[in-house]
């Protein structure tokens, strides 16, 4: 019964000295460089119920929904219409939908109608919806990101110079005070004859 199940085998001169034949080699196509397509992942999330103190930074997309009292650095960053940031926000797109007390530096920036922002920007290219609230200064720039020590808020120095009650007062002209208020630092205000910077 063993027969039926084994091959018979070939007891011929010439098949035993007979070359196996050689196994077909692959075909190897030219390598092209592999494309490595951005790999978008889901974004990193702050909560509405979450508050953070210190730096964020995340070289993916971020959605702010918190509170961050700090700076925040990511690719891209959408800020929700609840959050507030309390310092400087660098990425490469940002959405403004909340609150900014701070400097913002970003290639594409975006103000929506809900949204409340205190503080410089610097951008490449920049839109605001009807609506935004902004106080600050706004530059454009072929390079946000890369330029260092954007301007100070003036907002928030103002009110850092109203809480600390009157010590940021100079003396000019006949010692009378020019109170600092709305003045940037270094910037100079002259009055008659006289002037006061604010260091």
């Amino acid at each position: 019964m063993q027969a039926n199940f084994l091959k018979a085998k070939d007891n011929t001169p010439e098949a035993a000295t007979a070359t196996p034949a050689a196994a077909p080699t692959p075909v190897q196509q030219p390598q092209q460089p592999k494309r490595s397509a951005p790999v978008r992942s889901a974004p990193s999330i702050i909560s509405a119920d979450l508050v953070v103190t210190g730096t964020l930074s995340s070289t993916g997309d971020m959605q702010v929904d918190g509170r961050v009292e700090g700076d925040v650095h990511s690719a891209a960053l959408v800020i929700g219409e609840k959050a507030v940031i309390q310092g400087e926000v660098l990425a490469d797109e940002v959405t403004v939908r909340g609150r900014v007390e701070g400097s913002i530096r970003a290639r594409k920036i975006l103000l929506c109608s809900t949204c409340h922002v205190e503080g410089n920007i610097l951008h490449e290219a920049f839109a605001v919806e009807a609506g935004a609230f902004f106080e600050g200064n706004c530059r454009h720039s072929d390079n946000p990101l890369g330029e260092d020590n954007a301007k100070r808020n003036p907002a928030l120095e103002r009110r850092a110079a109203a809480a600390n009650a009157g010590a940021s007062s100079v003396a000019t002209n006949g010692g009378s005070a020019l109170a600092a208020k709305g003045l940037d630092v270094g910037q100079t205000r002259t009055t008659g004859a006289s002037a006061a910077t604010v260091s």
